[in-house]
């Protein structure tokens, strides 16, 4: 996995780890190792979509009728 790694890929790579580590017999070496994999690719995830929190903006109705754009806050 690397830092330039996209939310979908990320999403996949994460979901590709969750599926071997449920539905494989895999030594104990291979397990930790999968799992160090899919916390890394929830890590990458997670990064992305805080990224992209504080990128989207909220079109909200005023009384009026119009719409204002705001930041999206927490």
């Amino acid at each position: 996995m690397t830092g330039t790694e996209n939310f979908e890929t990320a999403l996949q790579t994460l979901e590709q780890v969750v599926d071997r580590l449920e539905n494989t017999d895999l030594s104990l070496e291979e397990a930790l190792s999968a799992f160090e994999k899919g916390v890394a690719s929830a890590t990458r995830c997670q990064k992305l979509l805080q990224a992209v929190e504080t990128r989207v903006e909220l079109l909200l109705k005023k009384p009026d009728g119009t719409f204002e754009i705001d930041q999206f806050e927490e």
